[in-house]
């Protein structure tokens, strides 16, 4: 038979508890006594309590579902990403909690059925848009959930981390509308549901089924129109991906335009970046020809000069990880709105006097 706790208990001459102990709560034995046991299972073939059963007895599974909408890979090279999972992980080691990150985009039905099964104590979601029926599965578990959109009234119990995206691009905005840019084109991800690489019309920001990318555009068309442009007369490309290689892709259909847009304002710095290759490789100077603007303020984005949106990528992941593993008393500390400052450097200067 399969040995047990009962039967590492009965071999070393102590009760059950004391070899739960052992492996759990080791600060109540004595080193020899652990030994003991310890060497009693390894004689015996036993490899230790069952994790699924230690987790119902103590109710908790010990660790975060963190949902991605792109591949796995891309926890690992997205630099924000990167350090948001930083942050979490540092209030979940606190905790002695794991972190089982879920992708979302490859199969959508094996990633419901995922998040379903999922052996977790709440759910983190990160840039994951609302059409995703995953969400709706994690909010049906009743498990805490936060979040990095806005929680809505269908969703009035979900913790938020984030920023004011409005107001973060309309600074932005502002920004390039001060230096005299009239011709300026958006490039963003997650503008369209078929993420094709594409020329869209967008006659409202409202419309669009991303949270990030709807806010951020509705932060820029204020400040356009402010600033006396319409609309209608911005050029909006959507990337296929958030790669640096979609930004330049991306790029192209708005720089190989006539006239040529004088600003591209991307909805990410990984974007931006790939817009300032594509100026390059057209033989333009940023910030003289053609103004670019990013948001995140990744690494990169200095080494670049790429005027940028800075947003907290390490402390977002913290409070994060606080709020599911903390959670507030006081209702108010539910929602958490970080500061975003604008970051001005060199690709962004006055709009070109001539034509290019």
């Amino acid at each position: 038979m399969k040995p047990t706790l009962q039967t590492i208990a009965d071999a070393v001459g102590v009760s059950r508890s004391t070899v739960s102990n052992a492996y759990g709560r080791p600060d109540q034995l004595s080193p020899e006594l652990r030994e003991r046991i310890f060497a009693a299972a390894r004689e015996l073939g036993y490899s230790g309590p069952n994790p699924t059963a230690r987790s119902l007895r103590r109710g908790r599974a010990g660790a975060i579902g963190v949902l991605f909408t792109p591949a796995l890979s891309y926890a690992f090279t997205d630099p924000y990403a990167v350090q948001y999972l930083r942050g979490l992980a540092e209030v979940a080691e606190r905790h002695e909690t794991g972190l089982l990150l879920v992708p979302l985009a490859a199969d959508p039905e094996g990633a419901l059925s995922a998040v379903q099964n999922a052996a977790v104590d709440g759910f983190c979601f990160y840039c994951v848009p609302e059409w995703y029926r995953a969400m709706a599965a994690a909010q049906a578990r009743g498990l805490p959930v936060v979040s990095s959109e806005q929680p809505g009234e269908s969703w009035p119990d979900a913790y938020f981390v984030g920023v004011d995206e409005v107001a973060a691009t309309r600074v932005a905005g502002e920004h390039i509308v001060h230096l005299g840019h009239r011709r300026i084109a958006v490039i963003g991800d997650y503008l369209s549901t078929d993420r094709a690489t594409r020329l869209l019309s967008v006659p409202a920001p409202e419309d669009l089924p991303s949270y990030v990318s709807r806010e951020r555009l509705r932060g820029y068309r204020d400040a356009f129109r402010a600033g006396g442009l319409e609309w209608t007369e911005i050029v909006t490309v959507n990337a296929h991906g958030n790669s640096r290689e979609e930004g330049a892709a991306a790029a192209a259909y708005a720089l190989d335009r006539a006239p040529r847009p004088t600003a591209v304002v991307a909805l990410t710095d990984i974007l931006a970046l790939g817009v300032l290759d594509a100026v390059a490789a057209r033989g333009l100077q940023p910030g003289r020809d053609v103004s670019v603007v990013g948001f995140d303020d990744i690494p990169d984005a200095d080494g670049a000069h790429l005027t940028t949106v800075r947003q907290p990528a390490f402390e977002r992941g913290r409070i994060a990880g606080a709020l599911l593993l903390e959670p507030p008393t006081d209702p108010a500390g539910r929602h958490v709105v970080l500061p975003t400052e604008l970051i001005v450097r060199a690709s962004t200067g006055p709009a070109p006097t001539r034509g290019i």
